[in-house]
């Protein structure tokens, strides 16, 4: 199975870049997890947020293909433990999934037709972060998912 993390745009702050850049590093060992990073919205600054999410929506909708399972980092969403997202991800791999997406929004989230798509939405937290934070927080959850479904080391109960 295929995993795949859409954000929108690139990530601006180094220090974040080169965290990602580690734990992606590291779940190559397990999985095959790409991170996509679609195009800003050009002229964003003229649009409301509404336009915005619209935008970005058409965006996100256009890289997702229709046997794909996709879910949403969304501040509304099911919470969960580390350990109870390692059991979603491995009963996800065991189902014969073809390819699983996580999708995070731009700075003011998802477009309802975005919601409407997808097949479930997860948060990590009842904070908000910013979208290109939540990038970093996700990928090293992804990698501590697979530490805990190897019975490696990593995750500390």
């Amino acid at each position: 199975m295929k995993i795949t993390l859409l954000t929108i745009g690139k990530t601006s702050s180094a220090y974040l870049t080169t965290g990602i850049d580690d734990y992606l590093s590291r779940v190559k060992h397990f999985a095959d997890l790409q991170l996509v990073c679609l195009p800003d919205v050009k002229n964003a600054r003229n649009l409301t947020a509404a336009q915005q999410k619209q935008a970005e929506g058409k965006i996100i909708l256009d890289a997702i293909d229709p046997s794909d399972h996709v879910v949403l980092l969304d501040e509304r969403g099911k919470q969960a433990s580390s350990a109870e997202f390692a059991t979603m991800l491995q009963k996800r791999m065991a189902s014969g999934l073809k390819r699983l997406v996580f999708a995070i929004g731009g700075p003011y989230g998802f477009d309802q037709a975005v919601y409407d798509r997808a097949d479930g939405l997860l948060s990590l937290s009842k904070m908000t972060f910013s979208h290109e934070m939540v990038r970093l927080f996700f990928v090293e959850q992804i990698y501590r998912a697979f530490t805990i479904i190897n019975h490696l080391p990593y995750h500390h109960e």
